[in-house]
């Protein structure tokens, strides 16, 4: 798993997150392959919380990978879904899948983006037992599993009050805004993202409704924070503007939404 990274990298970071991926796709290959051959499992091995390893995967793991069941989209580390695809239509077990992941979690490579002891004690073996039941798999989590985190942007719309508009960045860690809707009146406006994520995030607004991808003429934009408020001031006419965030990624991964002025 990797960690959440500074998102204020320059634009070279395309290249260097290929390489991460290409080399982390590759390791959890070998490492896959090497623990298959040593018939290592670790099924039965403890009672893994998978409720509490989504919850954690999703606010530690999923700014930077991606995981279809968790509905995280991140793309600086391996896009877990493709790391194990291959290897599981191959025969590798589930419990492998999971050897893998607690090994990453504990050994991560010196050289990625990943910190050692991004989750610690049972939450090593609840988040790699829930990647390893989930991963590349069809459908979506149901039961508990389904309602664990909250869905992206489905809180309710933010409203302006007073000339200050309030729109946090989800609080899981998830590339998502906890609204992804909001409304102001026409005139100035104080827009401000309450950010306690851990995850590095900004606010930045446009004209026009463009959804995740630019469009408009870029209005005004906040510092990023990580743990704080970040705030940005300003002037509105009525229509349709797309607030979204600025680090690498983002806003393609769902961080963005649409504000209505009137």
């Amino acid at each position: 798993m990797s960690s959440p990274c500074d998102e204020n990298a320059p634009p070279n970071r395309a290249s260097r997150t290929r390489r991460w991926r290409a080399r982390g796709t590759l390791a959890a290959a070998l490492a896959a392959s090497a623990l298959a051959a040593a018939g290592c499992s670790v099924k039965g091995a403890d009672n893994a919380n998978l409720i509490a390893g989504k919850q954690a995967f999703v606010g530690k793991c999923g700014s930077c990978h991606t995981l279809a069941h968790a509905n995280t989209k991140g793309n600086v580390g391996p896009n877990l879904d493709d790391a194990f695809r291959a290897s599981l239509a191959e025969g590798l077990e589930r419990d492998s899948v999971r050897g893998v992941v607690e090994g990453q979690i504990k050994l991560p490579n010196p050289e990625g983006a990943m910190p050692k002891d991004l989750v610690k004690g049972s939450t090593v073996q609840d988040v790699a037992a829930y990647v390893a039941a989930a991963v590349d798999q069809p459908g979506k989590d149901t039961g508990l599993l389904a309602t664990a985190v909250e869905e992206p942007g489905a809180g309710k719309p933010a409203v302006e009050s007073g000339g200050k508009l309030a729109i946090a960045a989800s609080p899981t860690g998830q590339l998502a805004y906890v609204a992804s809707k909001a409304s102001a009146t026409a005139g100035p406006v104080t827009i401000e993202m309450p950010n306690i994520s851990g995850v590095s995030h900004n606010i930045a607004i446009e004209s026009g409704s463009h959804g995740a991808s630019p469009g408009g003429a870029k209005l005004g934009a906040s510092q990023f924070t990580t743990k704080g408020t970040a705030s940005v001031k300003v002037t509105l006419k009525p229509g349709t503007y797309t607030y979204f965030c600025e680090a690498p990624g983002h806003r393609a991964a769902g961080m963005y939404g649409t504000l209505t002025v009137k």
